[in-house]
């Protein structure tokens, strides 16, 4: 019987061991995953792969009906995504080290392309679980779908938020599709796949694990613009996500807490440390507008800096400036100048923060 290529892709995908970089050996090595799936082991032990892991390619695949998974896949419907699918989530493929299989209930749509994370700790406060129904609220309400893990806390309110106003919601979990965790979200999770996504790189049957966790964080964070952490103590897994989002070159936004509560010493402290304190969910929303516009527009790195703005961004610095200070330095009409700030945010020259405050986007070179 001829297996496709899949078929050999979700086997290499039960390995333990055989994660991105080793999938990238594979392929690059034998062209292809069925021609590493047949290889004597002194092959695979001259593409790279270690001794020991080796030998767990070898005991595997004795023993694995490459076939028969793949039909029991199609029985339970869990579909497969490989990073060479034209429908692999774009925003995802673009990180270091793609998952190179993705097993989800569902299917992913151009539209998760709008995508931001909401997370943060299991034990939310009633401060914090209205901040994250309204703030999933009204992003799922304006088109934007809504990245958690499920979790209890912020999680599951996120989600059911985007539910409630018909909204899309993607939930990465740390287990195999087929096992929801924890057991009390079984209903939402089956609310969630008849408007969204139920979504995981680990391969169905595997058990929730607590070493599990940090790493599905990554791919809540890959597949959103940015993150929003919504409540974290200091040692939230939420942070893990902000980190990546870091990392991923994504936006961090922080929902200021008092410095008294417990729950908002992490998100205080990502604010320290150059998180975006959310107060409002517009100011995600025109994050996100801004980001659209750019592309459309298609301008940034392509449009030529008008001496205007050169001299708004001498004006700017390294500072974090208001406009009226703007104003009062290049001696413009305010008018003048807000139409020039709105053409550089477009350009991703500048980025407007809270109180009409602006400043220059780092990453480029002037």
């Amino acid at each position: 019987m001829s297996l496709s290529e899949r078929a050999y892709w979700l086997g290499f995908s039960q390995i333990k061991g055989v994660g991105s970089v080793r999938f990238r050996k594979l392929t690059s090595f034998f062209g292809s995953l069925k021609l590493a799936w047949e290889a004597p082991q002194s092959s695979l032990l001259s593409a790279g792969i270690p001794a020991r892991i080796v030998e767990e390619i070898i005991k595997f695949r004795n023993s694995f009906d490459l076939a028969g998974y793949e039909d029991k896949l199609n029985r339970q419907g869990i579909r497969t995504l490989l990073w060479s699918d034209a429908a692999y989530p774009k925003y995802l493929a673009q990180i270091e080290q793609p998952p190179p299989v993705l097993y989800l209930f569902g299917e992913i749509l151009p539209a998760d392309d709008l995508a931001m994370a909401i997370v943060g700790t299991r034990n939310v406060t009633q401060y914090g679980r209205q901040v994250a129904y309204d703030t999933a609220a009204f992003l799922a309400a304006n088109n934007v779908t809504i990245v958690s893990g499920l979790a209890r806390g912020v999680d599951g309110i996120a989600h059911q938020a985007a539910l409630d106003v018909g909204g899309r919601t993607i939930a990465v979990l740390g287990s195999g599709v087929d096992l929801i965790y924890p057991p009390e979200h079984r209903k939402l999770a089956e609310k969630i796949v008849r408007n969204g996504v139920m979504l995981s790189d680990y391969p169905p049957g595997t058990k929730p694990d607590g070493i599990n966790f940090p790493p599905r964080n990554r791919i809540i964070s890959g597949l959103s613009r940015g993150t929003i952490v919504i409540e974290a103590g200091e040692r939230s897994g939420a942070l893990i996500t902000a980190k990546f989002s870091v990392e991923q070159n994504r936006e961090v936004f922080a929902v200021p807490g008092s410095v008294l509560a417990p729950m908002s010493k992490g998100t205080n402290r990502l604010i320290v440390d150059g998180a975006t304190p959310m107060n409002d969910p517009r100011q995600v929303l025109e994050f996100l507008q801004i980001q659209e516009r750019r592309m459309d527009y298609g301008v940034q790195n392509a449009q030529p800096i008008e001496p205007l703005e050169q001299r708004v961004l001498d004006a700017l610095g390294n500072d974090t400036l208001h406009i009226d200070d703007l104003c009062n330095q290049l001696d413009l009409s305010m008018e003048k100048l807000s139409a020039s700030l709105t053409m550089m945010e477009l350009k991703g020259l500048v980025q407007r923060n809270t109180n009409m405050e602006y400043t220059k986007i780092q990453s480029w070179n002037f």
